[in-house]
Protein backbone atom coordinates (compact mmCIF):
# COMPACT_ATOMS: atom_id res chain seq x y z
CA UNK A 1 0.00 0.00 0.00
CA UNK A 2 2.79 2.45 0.91
CA UNK A 3 4.56 1.65 -2.36
CA UNK A 4 1.33 2.27 -4.26
CA UNK A 5 0.83 5.65 -2.56
CA UNK A 6 4.46 6.61 -3.21
CA UNK A 7 4.18 5.67 -6.87
CA UNK A 8 0.95 7.63 -7.25
CA UNK A 9 2.53 10.64 -5.55
CA UNK A 10 5.51 10.49 -7.90
CA UNK A 11 3.19 10.48 -10.91
CA UNK A 12 1.24 13.42 -9.52
CA UNK A 13 4.39 15.42 -8.85
CA UNK A 14 5.77 14.63 -12.29
CA UNK A 15 2.60 16.00 -13.87
CA UNK A 16 2.72 19.15 -11.75
CA UNK A 17 6.40 19.66 -12.53
CA UNK A 18 5.59 19.46 -16.23
CA UNK A 19 3.03 22.24 -15.75
CA UNK A 20 5.55 24.35 -13.81
CA UNK A 21 8.10 24.03 -16.61
CA UNK A 22 5.50 24.91 -19.23
CA UNK A 23 4.47 27.95 -17.22
CA UNK A 24 8.10 28.93 -16.75
CA UNK A 25 8.76 28.70 -20.48
CA UNK A 26 5.82 30.98 -21.23
CA UNK A 27 7.01 33.49 -18.63
CA UNK A 28 10.55 33.50 -20.06
CA UNK A 29 9.04 34.16 -23.49
CA UNK A 30 6.85 36.96 -22.11
CA UNK A 31 9.85 38.75 -20.56
CA UNK A 32 11.79 38.81 -23.82
CA UNK A 33 8.79 39.66 -26.01
CA UNK A 34 7.80 42.55 -23.73
CA UNK A 35 11.16 44.34 -24.08
CA UNK A 36 11.40 43.40 -27.76
CA UNK A 37 8.05 45.07 -28.38
CA UNK A 38 9.48 48.25 -26.87
CA UNK A 39 12.68 48.12 -28.94
CA UNK A 40 10.73 47.54 -32.16
CA UNK A 41 7.81 49.80 -31.21
CA UNK A 42 5.69 46.77 -32.03
CA UNK A 43 2.20 47.26 -30.64
CA UNK A 44 1.00 43.89 -31.97
CA UNK A 45 3.77 42.04 -30.13
CA UNK A 46 2.95 43.98 -26.96
CA UNK A 47 -0.68 42.94 -27.32
CA UNK A 48 0.45 39.33 -27.75
CA UNK A 49 2.22 39.54 -24.39
CA UNK A 50 -0.88 40.99 -22.75
CA UNK A 51 -3.13 38.26 -24.12
CA UNK A 52 -0.63 35.55 -23.27
CA UNK A 53 -0.81 36.50 -19.61
CA UNK A 54 -4.23 34.86 -19.43
CA UNK A 55 -2.65 31.50 -20.30
CA UNK A 56 -0.05 31.98 -17.57
CA UNK A 57 -2.79 32.81 -15.05
CA UNK A 58 -4.77 29.72 -16.08
CA UNK A 59 -1.70 27.52 -15.61
CA UNK A 60 -1.16 28.87 -12.09
CA UNK A 61 -4.75 27.97 -11.23
CA UNK A 62 -4.34 24.48 -12.70
CA UNK A 63 -1.08 23.92 -10.81
CA UNK A 64 -2.63 25.04 -7.53
CA UNK A 65 -5.63 22.76 -8.04
CA UNK A 66 -3.43 19.76 -8.86
CA UNK A 67 -1.13 20.45 -5.91
CA UNK A 68 -4.06 20.80 -3.50
CA UNK A 69 -5.55 17.56 -4.86
CA UNK A 70 -2.26 15.76 -4.32
CA UNK A 71 -2.06 16.93 -0.71
CA UNK A 72 -5.63 15.78 -0.08
CA UNK A 73 -5.19 12.35 -1.68
CA UNK A 74 -1.59 11.46 -0.82
CA UNK A 75 -1.03 13.25 2.52
CA UNK A 76 2.68 13.86 1.77
CA UNK A 77 5.15 14.40 4.61
CA UNK A 78 8.78 15.50 4.98
CA UNK A 79 10.46 16.24 1.63
CA UNK A 80 7.38 15.19 -0.32
CA UNK A 81 5.42 17.92 1.44
CA UNK A 82 8.23 20.41 0.79
CA UNK A 83 8.00 19.55 -2.90
CA UNK A 84 4.32 20.41 -3.02
CA UNK A 85 4.72 23.61 -0.99
CA UNK A 86 7.53 24.64 -3.34
CA UNK A 87 5.20 24.16 -6.30
CA UNK A 88 2.69 26.64 -4.85
CA UNK A 89 5.41 29.25 -4.30
CA UNK A 90 7.07 28.81 -7.68
CA UNK A 91 3.74 29.12 -9.47
CA UNK A 92 2.85 32.29 -7.54
CA UNK A 93 6.19 33.90 -8.40
CA UNK A 94 5.91 32.95 -12.06
CA UNK A 95 2.42 34.43 -12.23
CA UNK A 96 3.70 37.70 -10.76
CA UNK A 97 6.61 37.86 -13.18
CA UNK A 98 4.09 37.37 -15.98
CA UNK A 99 2.12 40.31 -14.61
CA UNK A 100 5.22 42.52 -14.71
CA UNK A 101 5.85 41.49 -18.32
CA UNK A 102 2.27 42.45 -19.13
CA UNK A 103 2.77 45.83 -17.42
CA UNK A 104 5.82 46.50 -19.59
CA UNK A 105 3.83 45.62 -22.69
CA UNK A 106 1.06 48.02 -21.65
CA UNK A 107 3.54 50.91 -21.42
CA UNK A 108 4.91 50.08 -24.87
CA UNK A 109 1.55 51.10 -26.30
CA UNK A 110 2.05 54.55 -24.77
CA UNK A 111 5.73 54.93 -25.64
CA UNK A 112 5.26 54.25 -29.35
CA UNK A 113 3.75 57.74 -29.55
CA UNK A 114 6.93 59.30 -28.10
CA UNK A 115 10.47 59.65 -29.30
CA UNK A 116 13.00 57.09 -28.03
CA UNK A 117 15.25 58.02 -25.11
CA UNK A 118 18.88 57.48 -26.08
CA UNK A 119 20.19 54.04 -25.11
CA UNK A 120 17.23 53.11 -22.93
CA UNK A 121 15.80 50.35 -25.14
CA UNK A 122 19.09 48.47 -25.33
CA UNK A 123 19.71 48.87 -21.58
CA UNK A 124 16.28 47.51 -20.71
CA UNK A 125 16.80 44.55 -23.05
CA UNK A 126 20.14 43.70 -21.41
CA UNK A 127 18.53 43.85 -17.99
CA UNK A 128 15.59 41.70 -19.10
CA UNK A 129 17.87 39.13 -20.74
CA UNK A 130 19.79 38.77 -17.50
CA UNK A 131 16.58 38.18 -15.54
CA UNK A 132 15.36 35.69 -18.16
CA UNK A 133 18.68 33.81 -17.89
CA UNK A 134 18.35 33.77 -14.10
CA UNK A 135 14.83 32.37 -14.40
CA UNK A 136 15.97 29.67 -16.83
CA UNK A 137 18.74 28.63 -14.43
CA UNK A 138 16.31 28.60 -11.51
CA UNK A 139 13.95 26.28 -13.36
CA UNK A 140 16.88 24.07 -14.35
CA UNK A 141 18.02 24.01 -10.71
CA UNK A 142 14.50 22.99 -9.68
CA UNK A 143 14.40 20.14 -12.20
CA UNK A 144 17.86 18.85 -11.23
CA UNK A 145 17.74 19.59 -7.51
CA UNK A 146 20.88 21.69 -8.01
CA UNK A 147 21.50 23.76 -4.88
CA UNK A 148 24.68 25.37 -6.25
CA UNK A 149 23.00 26.61 -9.42
CA UNK A 150 20.17 28.07 -7.35
CA UNK A 151 22.70 29.83 -5.11
CA UNK A 152 24.42 31.33 -8.16
CA UNK A 153 21.07 32.88 -9.14
CA UNK A 154 20.80 34.47 -5.69
CA UNK A 155 24.17 36.12 -6.14
CA UNK A 156 23.38 37.41 -9.64
CA UNK A 157 20.43 39.46 -8.43
CA UNK A 158 22.99 42.06 -7.36
CA UNK A 159 23.92 42.58 -11.03
CA UNK A 160 20.30 43.29 -11.94
CA UNK A 161 20.08 45.81 -9.09
CA UNK A 162 23.21 47.54 -10.38
CA UNK A 163 21.73 47.76 -13.87
CA UNK A 164 18.58 49.26 -12.42
CA UNK A 165 20.54 51.84 -10.41
CA UNK A 166 22.45 52.91 -13.51
CA UNK A 167 19.23 53.32 -15.50
CA UNK A 168 17.61 55.22 -12.65
CA UNK A 169 20.45 57.76 -12.67
CA UNK A 170 20.35 58.07 -16.46
CA UNK A 171 16.62 58.74 -16.49
CA UNK A 172 17.01 61.43 -13.83
CA UNK A 173 19.72 63.07 -15.94
CA UNK A 174 17.60 62.97 -19.09
CA UNK A 175 14.64 64.51 -17.25
CA UNK A 176 16.74 67.32 -15.79
CA UNK A 177 18.37 68.09 -19.13
CA UNK A 178 15.11 68.31 -21.05
CA UNK A 179 11.66 68.42 -19.38
CA UNK A 180 10.19 67.03 -22.60
CA UNK A 181 11.75 63.69 -21.62
CA UNK A 182 9.91 63.48 -18.31
CA UNK A 183 6.86 61.50 -19.41
CA UNK A 184 8.82 58.97 -21.47
CA UNK A 185 11.45 58.57 -18.75
CA UNK A 186 8.82 57.97 -16.11
CA UNK A 187 7.34 55.14 -18.17
CA UNK A 188 10.80 53.73 -18.86
CA UNK A 189 11.68 53.93 -15.18
CA UNK A 190 8.62 51.91 -14.22
CA UNK A 191 9.59 49.34 -16.86
CA UNK A 192 13.07 49.10 -15.34
CA UNK A 193 11.56 48.77 -11.87
CA UNK A 194 9.30 45.97 -13.09
CA UNK A 195 12.32 44.10 -14.42
CA UNK A 196 14.18 44.65 -11.14
CA UNK A 197 11.20 43.18 -9.28
CA UNK A 198 11.23 40.21 -11.67
CA UNK A 199 14.81 39.64 -10.56
CA UNK A 200 13.73 39.69 -6.92
CA UNK A 201 10.98 37.17 -7.58
CA UNK A 202 13.34 34.91 -9.52
CA UNK A 203 15.77 35.08 -6.60
CA UNK A 204 12.95 34.14 -4.22
CA UNK A 205 12.28 31.13 -6.44
CA UNK A 206 15.95 30.14 -6.26
CA UNK A 207 15.75 30.29 -2.47
CA UNK A 208 12.72 28.00 -2.56
CA UNK A 209 14.74 25.52 -4.62
CA UNK A 210 17.49 25.62 -1.98
CA UNK A 211 14.83 25.01 0.68
CA UNK A 212 13.47 22.08 -1.32
CA UNK A 213 16.89 20.46 -1.65
CA UNK A 214 18.30 21.16 1.83
CA UNK A 215 15.24 21.60 4.01
CA UNK A 216 16.49 25.03 5.10
CA UNK A 217 16.25 28.55 3.75
CA UNK A 218 19.60 30.26 3.05
CA UNK A 219 21.07 31.79 6.21
CA UNK A 220 22.96 34.67 4.63
CA UNK A 221 21.07 37.61 3.22
CA UNK A 222 21.67 37.94 -0.50
CA UNK A 223 23.54 41.05 -1.70
CA UNK A 224 21.21 43.88 -2.66
CA UNK A 225 22.26 46.66 -4.97
CA UNK A 226 19.04 48.65 -5.26
CA UNK A 227 19.78 51.82 -3.30
CA UNK A 228 16.95 53.90 -4.73
CA UNK A 229 13.86 55.05 -2.90
CA UNK A 230 11.74 56.27 -5.77
CA UNK A 231 8.03 56.67 -6.38
CA UNK A 232 5.68 53.70 -6.43
CA UNK A 233 4.21 52.69 -9.76
CA UNK A 234 0.57 53.79 -9.72
CA UNK A 235 -0.32 51.23 -12.38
Amino acid sequence: MNEHISSAYDRDLEGITTLIMRMGGLVEEAILKAVQSLADRDVELAEEVRKGDKVIDALELQINEEAARTIALRAPVSKDLRSILTVFRLAASLERIGDYSKNIAKRTSVLVEMGPVHGSDAALRRMAREVEAMLKDTLDAYMRGDEKLAESVRQRDHEVDQMYNALFREFLTFMMEDPRNITACMHLHFMAKNIERMGDLTTNMAEQVIYLVTGEMPDEARPKGDKTAFVTDPG
